[in-house]
């Protein structure tokens, strides 16, 4: 059976919404769009619902108050884009929103939607500095892979994917596709995340798609600068292009890109590429230093 689709990884414009209808309007229109071009799994980037602050001019331009009035809407969004993944038959990532817990403390959450209903949840681990200084928002936990229909898929929110034991414990519990929604206001911090994307491709032999914020928001403390290109990436070895770009979109621009997903190319190169990094990384000095070989992830199933 064939393991072979389409993905659309968006470069997702933040824009001045004016109300949670035109909100939810402009995330269906994208994703019909995708649907349209033959898309089995979209993904969204981090933090886009924050455009969705904009409707509440009160609110806006304050980091906390954002947050508070955003947070009540995330079950109308997600019940949308739950809808929305069944009636395309489509695997949906949504925009990373911030959830608060019952903890009071707000975390920065991804869902996977299925075409079955399912939905996955991973929170990000690492928080950047503006998420620990200025905004608050908690580490969350724990690392997760989401078995579904297309394969077994790990999201690293944007920082995370800079840091190599989060993909490796997602690689380690099965993951070939790795999910990086993120949210960068430079073009430092777009080839931080998108090196650590390419870095974490060769280091697993797997796939991970990028798929950033874009745009200006002068009126969002937290959006207000968005660069970026959306990418799907893999190793540079056999079935792969030699530089490991699948494929990459043109910076800044707000559009989708699609490209193809092969896993059995994973499997495949796993299994007897030129080299087999996958294989090896217990063999580098200190892989093992922290029982049992670093952090582990969970198993979700959402078939």
């Amino acid at each position: 059976m064939s393991r072979r689709f389409i993905v659309a990884a968006a470069q997702y414009p933040i824009e001045e919404i004016a109300s949670i209808d035109a909100y939810e309007a402009k995330v269906a229109r994208w994703i019909g769009e995708a649907a349209a071009h033959g898309a089995k799994l979209a993904v969204f980037p981090e933090y886009g619902i924050m455009e969705l602050a904009a409707a509440f001019p009160h609110a806006a331009g304050d980091l906390a108050l954002s947050l508070g009035v955003l947070g009540p809407l995330v079950d109308e969004v997600d019940a949308l884009h739950q809808a929305l993944a069944r009636r395309h038959d489509m695997h949906i990532l949504a925009s990373s929103a911030p959830v608060q817990g019952g903890d009071g403390r707000y975390r920065n959450v991804a869902r996977l939607f299925t075409p079955q209903g399912t939905v996955g949840r991973q929170e990000k681990l690492v928080m950047t500095r503006f998420e620990r200084d200025s905004w608050d928002i908690a580490a969350g936990s724990p690392i997760r892979v989401f078995r579904t229909k297309l394969g077994l898929i790990g999201v690293s929110i944007c920082y995370d994917v800079e840091f190599p034991l989060i993909a490796r414990a997602q690689a380690e519990a099965g993951a070939e596709l790795i999910l990086c929604p993120s949210a960068t206001d430079t073009l430092k911090g777009y080839w931080r995340v998108r090196i650590g994307a390419q870095a974490r491709a060769l280091e697993n032999q797997c796939y991970v798609v990028h798929a950033p914020t874009v745009g200006d928001a002068p009126w969002s403390p937290a959006m207000d600068t968005n660069r970026g290109a959306a990418g799907l990436y893999g190793p540079p070895d056999a079935g792969f292009p030699d530089d490991g770009v699948v494929a990459v979109g043109d910076l800044d621009q707000a559009t989708w890109l699609f490209a193809e997903v092969d896993l059995d190319k994973v499997t495949a190169v796993r299994a007897d590429g030129a080299v087999l990094n996958f294989r090896h990384w217990s063999e580098q000095g200190g892989a093992d230093a922290v029982p049992p070989a670093g952090p582990v992830a969970e198993i979700v199933d959402l078939t």
